[in-house]
């Protein structure tokens, strides 16, 4: 059931008055469960596929309550190697490639944001944070809300338990109509914005991949520049556009989704970019990952002087860790070890800055237009450049590296930093030109006449941008 589909919508517009029908817990329950289990179903070719996710899910409750009950760190540290190792043969990634698979396909979407949540309720039940048994109800509709079964966002159980309370009223008008309008948005960036990059960026990526592009290597390094960029886009275009549906939804079921975005391309160095991109998943890494990590390094290296640069090690780590989770196969350590470069760079670049001018010049240069807008630039060039790894295999990236060369990505990574960099200054100054006449516009639309128009409107764009595309660009994060 993908979510640009006619399915998924009829699927949603019944779920959602099937939940509202009543305002009885029990029921609500009941609603969303036969959801979750319905989503599931709309993936499946045979009942055999969902038999792995369901042992999965099984283990995971056991081992969840047995960490609870005992808060042993030798049974924590056991079930936690043992869904970790569950999960990598159940994803098969290609160091376990030579082992034996299950007889049978299977289904393996979700299984990695699942993974999230089971490793958070471990943690979090051997720190005492949850004492409470865990209702098996609760449990799968936390792990497989079809919400966010597909890609997120992360969200932590404690607030997953808080949203399941009954609201005291039922939802006013308002708040239909504004969930409906960021529904409507969503599908606007999903399918249009996000599907025109992508029209623009196949063509590009055959070109450059098709191994025999006659095109001077000036213009390689251009096309891949160009290339990089967009597809940049329709991941951002594409994945926030998701968010916006999921979160609108939940609105009308009454349930806060935590945001995932937070205008990331304002971000002025890597560091900074990852608090405003895939929010939920860079925090659960800071919470789970690189906070306990910091910790261990700093108990086994007291000087004060190495802190800084345990910070460096552990941003590297984390950024690595958080890279090889995005796929199975070989080219996502690469993705990782750019993505620990860059946040590793930009630690050292922080340091070193410091030491050179000290901490308030820092400051005065971070308030520099022409500094801000060249850093703006260059991580939106650096992050462009290494997500070219969801879109190469390691084979074609060895391939479209002999062809554009060392010199040619440096220079689409210059050409990136420069060009985004203009692009963010002539937008910024469009924005605050036409603020006012913005805010107006935006109260208009909240509601009435002016706010039916627009959202109908939008409707209509989206429904043009379908029929030129014949179907919707697929969620990309879905594949992770």
């Amino acid at each position: 059931m993908e979510f640009p589909s006619v399915l998924f919508l009829v699927f949603v517009a019944c779920v959602v008055l099937a939940y509202n029908a009543c305002r009885r817990p029990a029921y609500q329950t009941v609603v969303l469960t036969a959801a979750n289990i319905v989503f599931i179903g709309s993936y499946l070719a045979s009942l055999s596929e969902v038999i792995p996710l369901v042992g999965f899910l099984g283990l995971s409750y056991v081992l969840v309550e047995a960490v609870r009950l005992t808060r042993s760190k030798p049974i924590f540290l056991l079930s936690l190697s043992v869904t970790l190792v569950i999960f990598v043969y159940l994803k098969r990634f290609s160091f376990v490639g030579d082992l034996p698979s299950l007889p049978f396909p299977y289904i393996t979407l979700g299984l990695s944001y699942i993974l999230f949540r089971v490793l958070h309720l471990l943690i979090d039940a051997h720190d005492g944070e949850i004492t409470e048994k865990l209702n098996l109800v609760t449990f799968f509709n936390y792990t497989c809300n079809f919400l966010c079964f597909v890609s997120g966002p992360i969200q932590r159980y404690q607030q997953f338990v808080a949203n399941g309370r009954p609201m005291a009223t039922p939802l006013g008008d308002d708040q239909v109509f504004l969930a409906l309008l960021r529904i409507i948005n969503g599908y606007l960036k999903l399918i249009v914005v996000s599907g025109f990059a992508d029209y623009f960026f196949t063509y590009l990526r055959r070109r450059l991949l098709n191994g025999s592009n006659p095109a001077s290597h000036a213009i390689l390094a251009v096309e891949y520049g160009l290339a990089a960029i967009l597809y940049a886009v329709y991941l951002y275009y594409n994945f926030s556009g998701y968010m916006d549906i999921v979160i609108g939804i939940g609105k009308l079921l009454g349930k806060d989704l935590p945001e995932n975005f937070n205008k990331p391309f304002l971000a002025r160095d890597f560091l900074e970019f990852w608090t405003r991109w895939h929010m939920t998943l860079s925090e659960w890494f800071k919470t789970y990952l690189f906070n306990p990590l910091m910790q261990a390094l700093m108990t086994r290296f007291r000087q004060p002087a190495l802190v800084p640069y345990l910070g460096v090690a552990a941003f590297f780590v984390t950024f690595l860790v958080m890279g090889l989770w995005h796929g199975t196969t070989a080219i996502f350590i690469v993705y990782g070890l750019v993505m620990g470069a860059g946040a590793s760079i930009t630690r050292l670049w922080q340091l070193l800055i410091v030491k050179l001018v000290g901490r308030e010049r820092y400051r005065e240069l971070g308030r520099n237009q022409f500094y801000e807008y060249l850093c703006r630039g260059l991580v939106c060039a650096y992050y462009a450049l290494g997500i070219t790894c969801f879109w190469v295999d390691l084979t074609s990236a060895g391939a479209l590296w002999q062809m554009v060369g060392p010199s040619g990505v440096l220079a689409a990574f210059v050409l990136l930093a420069i060009g985004c960099a203009v692009a963010f200054f002539l937008w910024d100054f469009a924005v605050r030109a036409v603020a006012g006449t913005v805010a107006v516009v935006r109260s208009q639309m909240r509601a009435g006449m002016a706010g039916s128009f627009w959202a109908a409107g939008n409707v209509l764009v989206v429904l043009l941008a379908f029929s030129f595309f014949h179907k919707a660009p697929e969620f990309v994060y879905r594949g992770f």
